[in-house]
């Protein structure tokens, strides 16, 4: 059967049988694919190198009849290794690559591949907080499913302004003038918005003086819309 060249992420690895393990991986050209690693839990195993979490590794392997395929060969390109020797840093990999692996589907285009790189390469910069990573990799997703907040006009079809405070209105995914100006966002959080939308690098917003403030109420928005929109 023909073999097939690729890079790819793991997303998942569950143990099957005395040796075997089953690889739920996501790939450029392919989406997400299923595949057996056989014998790659023994300990001299050639596959073993390039199945490593919170890494890019470029893979062979063979398509199945059914849902899973096999790996035939396996090559560590990236490996983020700054992830897991800090333990926030890892937990919060783990609950990204969930997050990811429950808004993608099989069928899945090479921008999602992308931005799971970009995110590791992030959370694998100790510079860049935590939290500037998760608000980042929050609004690509929004983007990449189709859901990108109106950060130009209001509600009512008006530029949005510096000098108005605003409040969200998530069922028009955009701000609204608030009451006596006494909105919960201002100009510094649509700024903020404005720069992770704007496909602007987590280590180039990092660097933005002044941006730190409003970080964690914009991430808090960013998984407001996303929780209203799932």
């Amino acid at each position: 059967m023909k073999q097939l060249v690729t890079q790819a992420i793991i997303l998942s690895r569950t143990d099957y049988g005395e040796a075997d393990r089953i690889l739920t991986l996501v790939t450029p050209e392919y989406g997400k694919l299923r595949l057996l690693a056989k014998g790659v839990r023994r300990v001299k195993s050639k596959l073993a190198g390039g199945i490593e979490l919170f890494s890019v590794s470029e893979i062979t392997f063979i398509k199945g009849r059914g849902e899973i395929g096999t790996l035939v060969s396996t090559r560590l390109q990236t490996h983020y290794g700054r992830i897991v020797e800090d333990l926030e840093r890892t937990m919060t990999g783990y609950d990204i690559i969930k997050q990811f692996h429950k808004m993608t589907e099989d069928e899945t285009e090479a921008a999602y591949f992308d931005l799971l790189h970009h995110t590791f390469a992030a959370l694998n910069d100790a510079a860049i907080p935590l939290s500037l990573v998760r608000l980042w990799f929050g609004a690509q997703a929004l983007q990449l499913n189709g859901h990108t907040p109106n950060l130009q006009l209001d509600t009512q079809g008006v530029k949005l302004s510096a000098t108005i405070a605003y409040d969200f209105d998530f069922d028009a995914m955009a701000f609204t003038p608030a009451p006596r100006d006494q909105g919960r966002y201002a100009a510094g959080h649509i700024k903020l918005l404005r720069l992770v939308f704007d496909g602007h690098a987590p280590a180039t917003i990092a660097q933005v003086r002044g941006s730190e403030p409003f970080v964690a109420p914009v991430l808090t928005l960013v998984d407001g819309m996303r929780r209203h929109i799932s």
